[in-house]
């Protein structure tokens, strides 16, 4: 979008500013508008492709979020994000399918952490991811939209490869037979916490499912979690998967695309210190059936992230992009070495639990 067009959606919701790019998502075109005031959004529609159910679930979250929030005497403000509406009323505004935009309120003096976190940043964000479950433990969830369905169900993940491998799209798999095996070895536990759920030993919950550290701001002064942000993918969903994401990112001592695996390891300081925050927040909260998945749920979504690297690079790498040649078969790698190791560590990490 041009300068022009961008004043133009902005005067949808009364703002009469200048926009300009800002930061580096993945998903969303993100614009910061003079000031610092506000942040436009353009949602990117060929993931989510229903922006009524994805906005009614920011907005009930947050509205929830915010009376919560004043209750404890906060600044709601600062604390959740702020949904503007437009000059309709409305909650988003739809130019075409293709464009659709919100602004939020800028929250300012604070900042996000990319790669260089340390042990303090991973304390204050399993704090942060903590205390936004806490503060939404009563919600209703089954006021929540499905907006990327099954998106954490991993044994769908592993129907997924089992067909990527029968098709052999890219004609790979010839070429990728240790890294199948280990897959497919490993898949016998990827229905945990599926059953848990179903079974109702594990409660369904508000859940992120995007938990990298760079969606929580921190305060520039005390390095404080001050705020999650990026709601998109807020669905009903088990904690675990937003615990288990959390650490497969934090705990990990390298990128998730690093091809020396003798680099690639689970350190177990980072996964103290995120759990110390977290359970500060949560542990009153959690079914015993939960806190005793804890250490599993890292393997569980470490897996699942690898399996579904090696079944985009068998179907000819069509969903992740990538910047160069067998980068999702690095990647499948990379998660699968973080496989492994976690399950060496998975006792030692239950008595960090403990």
């Amino acid at each position: 979008m041009n300068q022009i067009s961008l004043n133009e959606v902005l005067k949808q919701f009364d703002i009469y500013l200048n926009a300009a790019s800002y930061g580096n998502g993945h998903i969303n075109d993100t614009y910061c508008v003079d000031g610092p005031q506000y942040i436009l959004q353009r949602i990117n529609t060929s993931i989510f492709h229903n922006p009524d159910e994805l906005m009614s679930n920011i907005e009930n979250v947050t509205s929830f979020l915010r009376k919560k929030i004043i209750a404890a005497g906060g600044n709601p403000d600062r604390e959740t994000l702020t949904v503007i509406r437009t000059n309709d009323g409305e909650n988003y505004y739809k130019i075409d399918d293709r464009n659709v935009f919100r602004v939020y309120k800028f929250i300012s003096h604070t900042k996000t952490i990319e790669n260089d976190k340390t042990l303090d940043d991973l304390y204050q964000a399993g704090k942060g991811f903590g205390n936004f479950q806490k503060l939404l433990d009563d919600f209703p969830v089954e006021m929540l939209y499905e907006t990327i369905k099954d998106f954490h169900h991993t044994p769908k993940r592993v129907e997924a490869l089992k067909e990527a491998i029968r098709e052999n799209k890219a004609g790979r798999a010839d070429s990728v037979k240790e890294e199948i095996t280990f897959a497919l070895e490993n898949a016998s536990w990827a229905d945990t916490v599926i059953k848990g759920i179903e079974n109702g030993e594990i409660p369904v919950r508000v859940t992120h499912n995007d938990t990298k550290i760079n969606n929580i701001l921190f305060d520039q002064v005390t390095g404080e979690a001050v705020c999650v942000i990026d709601l998109d993918t807020v669905m009903p969903g088990s904690m675990l998967y937003d615990f288990g994401d959390a650490l497969r990112m934090g705990g990990s001592t390298a990128a998730e695309d690093e091809t020396d695996l003798d680099k690639v390891w689970f350190d177990v300081a980072a996964y103290e210190h995120f759990a110390k925050g977290y359970l500060s927040e949560m542990k009153d909260y959690l079914t015993p059936a939960e806190l005793k998945l804890l250490p599993f749920s890292v393997k569980l979504l470490t897996y699942e992230c690898g399996i579904r690297f090696l079944t985009d690079y068998l179907n000819g790498d069509t969903y992740f992009k990538i910047h160069r040649e067998h980068h999702n078969l690095d990647r499948a790698r990379n998660q699968f070495k973080l496989v492994a190791d976690i399950a060496k560590k998975e006792q030692e990490l239950a008595d960090i639990v403990k």
